[in-house]
């Protein structure tokens, strides 16, 4: 049995380590890629597994099974709608898309899955979660009919980013999109860092250890890779290497 994801987050950040999350789409993990990356994660594990997406067509159930039964990190929801909900997994993100002006990913979709979420016993995080501009239109603003926030807006971003603090949420994400050709700056990355007083966690666009370390340095808390292992699984030892080592300086 786990401690609760979010305990483990604090208690990582008052030690000063850095964390890594794996995130898988069910949709582009087929049988034969997860062959491929299970061993990968096995022999490089990160600290946890996100799972979901932005697509339509999502099948959670096997995958937290594979993982939670192969590994022994947090299996956590990563959903896109209320319908990429398993009381499976370990944990749930509950990402609102705060940098967006759409009520449907604000708020109506939590509402739709409310009720079952309540009933399960899975730890929720409340999350304010921020699209910000990565060089190509992602799967998320074009799902969620959103614009990301100017990647060179840094001041939107903090301010969005201090807005979700006050209303109550546990942890900030900001996200490039999946295969951004750019991550989130470290300018933003560090600004947003020295503002907030709840976890930040930095995905889309990172592919290299150089990415991944810079996250770190500019103030990632959790950063969450996952675009280069959908063709390069073997690329795991260097990104679970690059967060050691950050967190040994």
């Amino acid at each position: 049995m786990h401690a609760s994801v979010l305990t483990i987050i604090e208690n990582h950040r008052a030690a000063g380590k850095k964390m890594l999350a794996v995130l898988v789409d069910p949709d582009k993990c087929s049988e034969q890629h997860l062959l491929k990356l299970l061993p990968q994660l096995k022999a490089h594990t990160p600290d946890f597994v996100f799972v979901g997406g932005s697509q339509l067509k999502i099948s959670f159930a096997h995958l937290i099974d594979v993982f939670r039964s192969e590994l022994h990190i947090p299996v956590v929801l990563f959903p896109g709608d209320a319908t990429q909900f398993s009381p499976n997994a370990d944990a749930l993100l509950f990402l609102s898309l705060i940098s967006g002006r759409n009520a449907e990913y604000l708020i109506g979709q939590h509402v739709n899955a409310a009720i079952a979420i309540k009933n399960s016993s899975l730890e929720v995080i409340p999350t304010g979660y921020m699209l910000i501009e990565g060089g190509l239109k992602s799967a998320v603003e074009y799902i969620s009919n959103t614009q990301p926030i100017p990647r060179d807006k840094n001041d939107i971003a903090l301010a969005t980013a201090i807005a979700a603090e006050l209303l109550g949420m546990k942890a900030i994400y900001l996200e490039a999109g999946s295969g951004a050709s750019l991550p989130v700056s470290e300018a933003m990355i560090g600004l947003v860092k020295n503002h907030i007083h709840i976890p930040l966690f930095v995905g889309g666009g990172i592919r290299n250890k150089t990415q991944v370390a810079a996250a770190f340095r500019a103030g990632a808390d959790v950063v969450i890779v996952g675009n280069v292992l959908e063709t390069e699984p073997e690329r795991m030892e260097e990104l679970v290497a690059a967060s050691h080592s950050i967190a040994m300086l």
